[in-house]
């Protein structure tokens, strides 16, 4: 493949997406579980059912599907939302003092900056949802999902984890999404916590 200018600034992103939106995320759950933070919990909760259209991204990548273009950009548009809509949790949030909480609404900020930059970034490789045969310029964002395929899924068929790993989760994840937003979401407005 060419060398793009690119390039390096697609990989930070990816290893970037493994800290900020992996292993902090996990580690904060660790913490929250230990602490009994009932309110971090449902909010890292909720914020791995958004987060999974990421690892769908990633499958769908593998798979060498454009739609991975708007499944990611729709994924940094939806975990930052994920992260501040509820009104319950905000307010719990507002109330708790301690290191926990400092770290909770520091990993907030920061992901919503990371994920604002991300979107920008997303945005300038749009076109590449729409295009078929996918120019190298678009290929170049495979490149860490298939480093990823080769380190924990090496014989398997790219195709087959598209469609297991990518295409059938995606039609969950837009039921569930629908679901939510046409019945939850009206029942229970921006109220994380059954009443």
């Amino acid at each position: 493949m060419g060398e793009f200018w690119f390039r390096p600034l697609i990989w930070t992103d990816y290893r970037l997406a493994v800290l900020f939106l992996v292993i902090v995320p996990l580690a904060l759950l660790a913490w929250a579980v230990m602490q009994q933070a009932q309110s971090v919990q449902r909010l890292l909760i909720i914020y791995w059912r958004v987060s999974s259209l990421l690892v769908i991204t990633v499958y769908l990548m593998i798979g060498g599907f454009p739609i991975s273009f708007l499944t990611g950009l729709a994924a940094r548009l939806l975990i930052p939302v994920s992260l501040w809509f509820w009104q319950d949790i905000n307010d719990e949030l507002v109330e708790d003092v301690g290191p926990l909480k400092f770290s909770m609404s520091a990993w907030r900020w920061a992901i919503t900056v990371y994920c604002a930059l991300g979107l920008l970034l997303n945005l300038s490789f749009l076109d590449c949802a729409f295009v078929e045969p996918l120019s190298e310029r678009c290929r170049v964002w495979f490149e860490p999902p298939l480093a990823f395929k080769a380190l924990f899924h090496a014989g398997v068929d790219a195709g087959s984890l598209g469609f297991w790993g990518g295409i059938l989760p995606l039609g969950l994840y837009l039921l569930c999404l629908l679901y939510f937003a046409l019945v939850k979401l009206g029942r229970r407005g921006r109220q994380a916590l059954h009443p």
